[in-house]
């Protein structure tokens, strides 16, 4: 797809950056004003994420792809509000969706209105086929905690095996399912839940003779660890399809289809937590169907309302049934206002061809992304489906020692040029909007690389 086909689309415009614009550093961030709005916040509002601790600007307006602080900064936005904003800040379509609801009907609990109606034979057409049971929450570990309920309502059985450094959410079971550590939950996950490693290319733990990784592996031990480890009560293989807060870690592409075949042979339910990863942010409606496996539940989220809250459990319909046993429903999930967000979401993504744009984001971004790696020694690794993307940064390149300082220093150094985006240690996340033009994402990718060049410069 060239540029040329694409700015016909009310998206890719609104998405369209003026690069002479943005983006425009004119009070050094954080400025005088972002700082005394976060500290007035900040005297009663407790447990910033990281990245506003690493850098407390405070934003005032978003628009496409772009993002203004109080201070009258304006940034390039390579973080789409933490995976959230696909479609741009403010789409004009989903917002006068969400508007015309808002003076209309803003909750009706789970009683049917016509806007949920559509919206429910719209998922079921775009999303996989098997998936025909539904049910709509306002924050995705919510719908992870639903989709526990169902797959132990539809099996009978109450244990779940999940990966390392996966994340599912902040709730009990979702942080059960994680490698999070959280004193208000005392020093045990929940019982039950069970967590093996995942296959990362870059890092695996088990290689073939010729050093590539071995899915194999990865899939006997599962196997085993069923076996031996659990009480024989395994319900659910719960795992993200990309692991997003580990830093955009991509599975080898025979992972899937071997884990379904697993999942089979040894009756568990394939349950991918695609709250991240949904709604063209990989340039599929579900991650997923890049490597054509069929899961029994599916979460949706972030992407869902392009910023409006609304998540989704949706299930086989072979075990749609157990959704009526799990007290599925909630105070705002489903609202008009969220259903309106979420349908228009949808048809803005399928009229506009925006999945196809999304994917060829990702291969320009990857292009890009492969020639820096060739030109930094601290780059090990780059990886990109669509709109999702990592860096990995290291001391070496032959032992892959995490490089902690410089992901720090390149995510504050590239935010302080006009780079809104998101840290991860040692991995650097990048998720811009799926309507984001090439030669934005190069000018993105442009300030990340002049970060890097001044890592290299002041930590080597």
């Amino acid at each position: 797809m060239g540029t040329d086909t694409v700015t016909s689309n009310v998206s890719l415009n609104w998405g369209k950056v003026d690069l002479s614009k943005v983006p425009n550093v004119v009070t050094k961030p954080p400025g005088p004003k972002s700082r005394e709005v976060h500290n007035r916040t900040s005297k009663y509002m407790r447990g910033f994420s990281g990245q506003v601790k690493l850098f407390s600007v405070a934003f005032e307006s978003g628009k496409g792809c772009t993002l203004t602080d109080v201070d009258g900064n304006k940034y390039i936005d390579f973080s789409s509000g933490i995976y959230v904003t696909t479609l741009g800040h403010c789409h004009p379509k989903v917002s006068e969706a969400i508007q015309k609801w808002a003076g209309k009907l803003m909750n009706a609990h789970d009683f049917s209105t016509p806007v949920k109606m559509e919206l429910m034979e719209k998922m079921a057409e775009v999303l996989p086929s098997n998936l025909k049971g539904f049910q709509l929450y306002d924050a995705g570990t919510a719908a992870v905690e639903a989709g526990l309920r169902v797959a132990r309502a539809a099996t009978g059985k109450h244990e779940f095996i999940s990966c390392f450094m996966d994340f599912h959410g902040k709730t009990f079971g979702a942080v059960s399912l994680a490698q999070i550590r959280s004193t208000c939950y005392g020093p045990t996950r929940a019982s039950g839940f069970h967590m093996v490693p995942r296959p990362d290319p870059y890092r695996p733990i088990w290689t073939k003779a010729n050093g590539e990784i071995d899915t194999d592996a990865y899939i006997n031990f599962f196997g085993k660890y069923i076996d031996e480890g659990t009480a024989g009560q395994a319900c659910a293989f719960v795992l993200e399809p990309i692991q997003g807060w580990a830093g955009s870690i991509f599975p080898p592409d025979d992972f899937f289809p071997k884990l379904r075949k697993l999942c089979d042979e040894r009756g568990l339910l394939l349950f991918a937590d695609e709250v991240l990863t949904c709604m063209g942010r990989t340039g599929k409606f579900c991650a997923m169907e890049h490597w054509n496996t069929r899961t029994d539940i599916t979460t949706l989220g972030k992407g869902f309302g392009n910023g409006f809250p609304v998540t989704a459990v949706c299930v086989d319909e072979n075990i749609a049934d157990a959704v009526e046993n799990v007290s599925a429903s909630s105070s705002y999930g489903g609202n008009p206002m969220a259903c309106a967000a979420a349908l228009t979401c949808i048809e803005v993504i399928e009229k506009e061809n925006l999945l196809e744009h999304a994917i060829a984001l990702g291969e320009h971004c990857l292009g890009i992304m492969e020639q820096m790696k060739e030109r930094h020694p601290i780059i090990g690794d780059v990886r990109c489906k669509g709109a999702l993307m990592g860096i990995e940064l290291v001391k070496d390149k032959a032992t892959k020692e995490p490089f902690a300082e410089a992901g720090k220093f390149v995510y504050q150094h590239a935010f302080g040029n006009g780079l809104a985006w998101i840290p991860a240690c040692h991995i650097l996340r990048m998720s811009p909007p799926i309507v984001m033009d090439f030669d934005t994402a190069t000018k993105g990718l442009e300030l990340i690389e002049e970060a890097i060049d001044a890592a290299e410069k002041n930590l080597l």
